[in-house]
């Protein structure tokens, strides 16, 4: 058993680190947020140059391990992850991670590596392992998923009945001033470009824009939305919902789709009628209808840190965690004696 490493940079646009790639992640649980399109347009605008693509072969000379890394203070390494992405590049054939693997890949990556850090895992797509002598985990953020079995009538029966109120009222108030309202679906590649433009005033009309972090048709975070949405549609895996209240584009979700869930990436809406509307949550309602109806995906995935608005839609909730081996088991020692306790 061995680790290889070559440069990341444009791996997706290597025939045979692509196939593998894809390999690894059709036999798994196929998360979108590990996709090789994931991957590749995060590398294409976020990537700094100095990333590694590592692979694991396993006894039968087959790869079982792939993942993105990038270099962070002096002797460690990470997966990579921007921002953007809700988890770190990490992909393997099953869920049981392998303590060996990690400490071979200490060994074999570049500039004496003392520390590698998985960020954000999934303990649905990586198994939380117990603590060793050279490894450690640590709780990152709690997120939650809907399920999408049963009906939605029932789903939504056993919503808290101050949400199911608050929305019939809000609906009952709109069909009595004669306003409409209409749920829009975009899957198309052609119409990403332009559902990444609307959601980027979309967002930049409300409180992202003074910190500088609403996307826009030319920012990176811009570009990357119409990266990844174009790759996902060419696989019919791409859907841009848009809410529209009357004619105004109230609320809107940026999704992609894979391994039976759809994850909502981003989620903007006109703040302004945010005074009088929940533009956001009157979309979801229509969205997860539509979504128990089609009976074409198994969940809904957030991703984000659980809110409270979270936890009036669903009960299913997990905790994401962070990884750190260490080559040698006094350095996780030496480690935890120098990090604030928490």
């Amino acid at each position: 058993m061995s680790w290889r490493t070559v440069a990341a940079a444009n791996f997706a646009a290597h025939p045979e680190y692509a196939a593998h790639w894809r390999g690894l992640h059709g036999a798994g649980a196929g998360s979108p947020l590990l996709a090789l399109e994931f991957a590749a347009a995060a590398l294409e605008v976020f990537g700094s140059g100095a990333e590694l693509l590592a692979m694991h072969v396993d006894q039968a000379g087959q790869i079982d391990v792939m993942a993105i890394l990038q270099p962070a203070r002096r002797g460690a390494w990470t997966t990579f992850q921007p921002s953007q992405a809700p988890i770190g590049f990490w992909l393997q054939r099953d869920t049981r991670l392998q303590p060996a693997q990690l400490a071979g890949l200490l060994r074999a990556l570049p500039g004496a590596a003392l520390l590698l850090g998985l960020t954000q895992c999934d303990p649905m797509l990586l198994e939380r392992p117990a603590d060793t002598p050279a490894l450690t985990t640590l709780d990152y953020i709690r997120t939650a998923r809907i399920e999408l079995t049963g009906g939605f009538d029932g789903y939504w029966d056993a919503r808290g009945k101050n949400l199911r109120a608050n929305l019939k009222k809000q609906r009952n108030r709109l069909r009595q001033d004669g306003v409409a309202t209409r749920l829009q679906v975009s899957r198309a590649e052609a119409d990403m470009a332009a559902a990444v433009a609307d959601y980027g005033r979309l967002e930049s009309a409300g409180w992202k824009a003074a910190g500088g972090t609403a996307v826009a048709g030319e920012n990176p975070q811009g570009r990357f939305y119409r990266l990844l949405l174009e790759a996902f549609a060419r696989q019919g895996a791409a859907s841009v919902y848009r809410y529209w209240i009357g004619e105004r584009l109230a609320a809107m979700d940026l999704c992609i789709e894979g391994g039976g869930c759809l994850v909502v990436l981003k989620t903007a809406y006109d703040e302004a009628l945010g005074r009088q509307f929940s533009p956001a949550l009157l979309m979801r309602e229509e969205a997860c209808r539509a979504l128990f109806d089609e009976e074409r995906l198994a969940s809904i995935e957030f991703y984000g840190r659980v809110m409270d608005w979270h936890l009036r839609w669903s009960d299913d909730i997990r905790t994401l965690y962070h990884l750190n081996a260490y080559r040698w088991p006094w350095l996780r020692r030496l480690h935890a004696r120098s990090s604030p306790a928490t």
